[in-house]
């Protein structure tokens, strides 16, 4: 059976609505989502290096056998980059015991750390870097919580448009984001052919579609 992983979004957590949206919906068929804890062991240092990191690690502690990833926002970002790695690993051969063979993008972030962030712009960016800190609403905690600017340089490292994702991956994109640009979301999945989107009238929650995206998901994933 394949293995789920769902992985939440900055400033998120593992109880997110969506994230419990689709255990809800899966938990009759036998299906178990593991949601990791990725603002842990503290948000003020979160890296997306961090996240692949601890994704892999849980990853290795899993029986062997396919392993579906469904990321919403940045951990749509954190996802893509995930499978990018460790196809790079199986060319060079390094197989995995858990191969990534699909995935589920909500509202992916593919731009992260290389345009506006969420509703930052270019000067709250260059605040963000000159004190080191940044205040957001943590969702996930509903309290103000800082995170360093580390998390912004380390996604330099990281460039999605250099990449080719060899996996199916669906996409469900809300053209009313503002968060995360709906055109391009667009734009990266026209240039992945193992990428399919489906574009809805909601904003980045995707709350309102959420049933139809957990069905439409569930069926993708070869779930009854």
């Amino acid at each position: 059976m394949r293995h789920l992983h769902y992985l939440h979004g900055f400033a998120a957590s593992p109880s997110s609505t969506k994230a419990a949206r689709f255990a809800r919906h899966l938990k009759p068929s036998g299906v178990e989502i593991r949601c990791l804890n990725y603002n842990a062991p503290d948000f003020a240092t979160l890296t997306v290096s961090r996240m692949i990191a601890q994704l892999e690690a849980d990853l290795a502690t899993l029986p062997s056998g396919p392993v579906a990833l469904i990321g919403s926002s940045l951990g749509g970002f954190v996802a893509v980059h995930a499978a990018v790695r460790q196809a790079a690993r199986s060319a060079a051969g390094v197989p995995s015991r858990t191969p990534i063979d699909r995935l589920v993008l909500l509202a992916p972030a593919f731009e992260f750390g290389r345009s506006s962030f969420g509703t930052i712009d270019a000067e709250g960016i260059e605040r963000w870097r000159q004190s080191g800190w940044l205040e957001v609403h943590h969702w996930g905690e509903d309290r103000l919580r800082s995170v360093h600017f580390g998390l912004y340089e380390d996604a330099q490292l990281y460039n999605s448009f250099a990449e080719h994702v060899s996996v199916p991956t669906l996409v469900f994109q809300g053209r009313h984001d503002a968060a995360v640009d709906p055109a391009m979301v667009q734009r990266f999945v026209a240039g992945q052919p193992t990428m399919s989107i489906r574009m809805v009238d909601d904003d980045h929650l995707l709350m309102e579609n959420i049933d139809m995206i957990v069905r439409e998901s569930a069926a993708f994933l070869g779930v009854r």
